[in-house]
């Protein structure tokens, strides 16, 4: 599986960071780090919608207030 997280200014901006961060904690803590390439990117163009993540390809907004959330329904339930 592989997951981006832009990291260009606009999503910086919004917590891209903090993403980041607690997506490296959370595959580690799920001991998936050789299931799923965590990588940034620049600019996805969906500036709006906040911190703008894809999950083999399928786009998603996240926070760093509902990126747990996230990874347990949308990156967990498929290793399950």
């Amino acid at each position: 599986m592989k997951i981006t997280v832009c990291i260009g200014s606009s999503c910086h901006i919004k917590g891209s960071r903090q993403v980041v961060s607690e997506l490296q904690s959370l595959i580690a803590n799920n001991n998936l780090k050789d299931e799923i390439e965590l990588g940034g990117t620049f600019c996805m163009g969906k500036c709006q919608s906040g911190v703008c993540v894809t999950v083999d390809d399928e786009f998603h907004s996240v926070t760093p207030e509902n990126v747990k959330d996230f990874f347990e329904k949308e990156v967990l339930v498929k290793f399950k």
